[in-house]
């Protein structure tokens, strides 16, 4: 018989133990096993008791029942049913948590009920770029994020126009939300220990921010579809401003101050906005 004292007193690391939780690298799992990061993620995200949140990837739930204690209701989305005993055990206390067993990537959020305010998780690797932008277009309820991604999504979601990174996740993040990388996350707290730093990255929906319209996206990715083509011309090869041309897509970068031969990166998303204004 096991030591009571051998038992871990992380609940991550208590629950891997108890339920036989291996991680899946596949599905970008890696818990958090240091919860001290908790306290961080709740401050970034100036929870309130009346706070409904969204957490997607519960993983064994210790960001989860951190967060039942401190808002109104919190909406859990995994997709792995193998950590159903450990994740149960982390909400079942707590009856203001709604498990999801579904892919955040098609589960429909919109029909999430209480609508969430918030999204606060540590996301699987895999979808984190998607996941984001997916919540912002179907999640018109949610003003804040602050979530856990890797670097290299964190670093391209707040990029400025003109950075090698910069493309078509900065300019949606930013056209409907401000956004910030607030830290690096160290590799440590993590288990297994990703292959990629991470960072804690917070989004705040803009006051009066409008949907991206569906002529904008086009824009966008078209815009950046050929990164050493001009915008005008990878516009051109993608189809992504149908009915204008070359000439045309000149004309409206020079009403907008812009050179003409400028590429898409040099453009903040509200000169995409203005630019999609423009073409009509």
């Amino acid at each position: 018989m096991s030591n009571v004292a051998d038992v871990p007193v992380q609940p991550s690391l208590r629950r891997m133990r108890q339920f036989g939780v291996r991680p899946d690298r596949e599905l970008g799992q890696n818990f958090l096993i240091d919860s001290n990061i908790l306290g961080v993620i709740a401050r970034a995200a100036e929870l309130e008791p009346s706070d409904v949140a969204l957490e997607i990837g519960g993983g064994l739930g210790v960001l989860s029942e951190h967060l039942a204690e401190r808002v109104a209701h919190v909406h859990v989305i995994e997709l792995d049913q193998r950590l159903s005993d450990a994740l149960h055990d982390a909400t079942d206390p707590h009856p203001n948590v709604s498990l999801h067993w579904a892919d955040a990537m098609t589960l429909d959020l919109g029909a999430l009920d209480p609508a969430p305010g918030k999204l606060v998780a540590n996301l699987p690797y895999g979808i984190a770029a998607g996941a984001l932008l997916r919540s912002i277009e179907q999640l018109a309820s949610v003003s804040v994020w602050v979530a856990m991604v890797q670097r290299e999504v964190g670093e391209r979601f707040a990029s400025a126009p003109g950075s090698s990174v910069y493309g078509v996740p900065s300019v949606l993040a930013q056209l409907a939300c401000e956004v910030t990388v607030l830290r690096t996350i160290p590799r440590t707290v993590f288990l297994p220990a990703p292959n990629v730093d991470s960072v804690l990255l917070s989004m705040r929906r803009r006051a009066g921010a409008q949907p991206v319209e569906p002529a904008l996206r086009r824009l966008v990715s078209g815009g950046f579809a050929h990164r050493r083509k001009t915008l005008a011309g990878s516009l051109a090869l993608a189809n992504g401003a149908p009915g204008r041309s070359r000439e045309q897509v000149r004309g409206a970068l020079e009403q907008l101050g812009q050179r003409p031969d400028v590429r898409a990166e040099r453009l903040s998303a509200e000169d995409f906005r203005a630019l999609a204004g423009l073409l009509g």
